[in-house]
């Protein structure tokens, strides 16, 4: 059995993957990382901790479902004691984004903004339609609950990245998140990154392709955070194997 340990065990995503770890046949919860309390119950082996050490050293992989001052906490620690990482907070400064290149150089760390099988197609689908589509212009909205406090969401970035990629362009020359008064019209390379926030909603992205007489949506859409959770769980049993380096979860699922 691979031993997983959690980092933000208190989080939406944190409880469910506790709850998916009960069930897995291949994957066992071994560890959890709190800050706060911690609602969820637990088999009596799993060790609670607030140590990043204990953490690490009570696992054979981490998954990260936290904050960026958290995973900066860990990414610090994990270089003083390797252990492969699965990486899904957002929001990280220039910093936290050097720690978890500089992390990768000494163990296996995979990081993705969003574990779900779609979003990881999608970015490869945006690409190749930013690339075909030359002429058109490119806007992309997401949607998020009011709690998220990162925008636009790191989802939509790395939407953003690749669309900018397909063109050859660098996304943070290009990229704008917000419009007001009287800027003047649309430039030709401008990508839009826009973000809105209500409710509960999940997580909604569409990235838009306009032109003059037509235009072209991709949308994706989570309706249950189980897709972040179990995709997160799946990404840990691959990476297990691997050598050091910076993975995604396209790599992990070979698109």
């Amino acid at each position: 059995m691979i031993k997983v340990g959690i980092l933000g065990s208190t989080g939406r995503v944190g409880s469910l993957l506790i709850g998916n770890l009960k069930d897995d046949n291949v994957a066992k919860l071994s560890a959890v990382h709190v800050f706060d309390d911690l609602e969820v119950e637990l088999p009596s082996d799993v060790l609670i901790t607030n140590s990043m050490s204990a953490l690490l050293e009570n696992c054979d992989v981490v998954i990260d479902f936290s904050a960026p001052v958290a995973t900066e906490e860990l990414l610090e620690e994990a270089i003083k004691n390797p252990k492969p990482l699965v990486i899904a907070t957002t929001g990280f400064n220039q910093h936290q984004q050097n720690l978890l290149t500089e992390a990768s150089r000494v163990m296996p760390l995979l990081y993705s903004s969003n574990m779900s099988v779609g979003i990881a197609l999608l970015k490869q689908l945006v690409e190749k339609v930013s690339s075909t589509l030359e002429d058109f212009d490119i806007e992309i909205v997401e949607h998020h609950h009011k709690h998220k406090v990162d925008a636009p969401s790191g989802t939509a970035l790395t939407l953003g990245e690749f669309a900018a990629k397909g063109r050859g362009l660098d996304i943070d020359a290009v990229r704008i998140s917000g419009r007001d008064g009287q800027i003047g019209a649309r430039s030709k390379d401008e990508i839009a990154v826009m973000a809105l926030r209500g409710g509960d909603i999940v997580g909604r992205h569409t990235v838009g392709f306009y032109n003059d007489g037509e235009f072209l949506e991709l949308n994706h859409t989570a309706t249950s955070r189980d897709t972040f959770s179990k995709g997160a769980i799946r990404a840990s049993k691959w990476l297990v194997s691997q050598p050091e380096g910076l993975y995604s979860i396209n790599d992990c699922l070979g698109i």
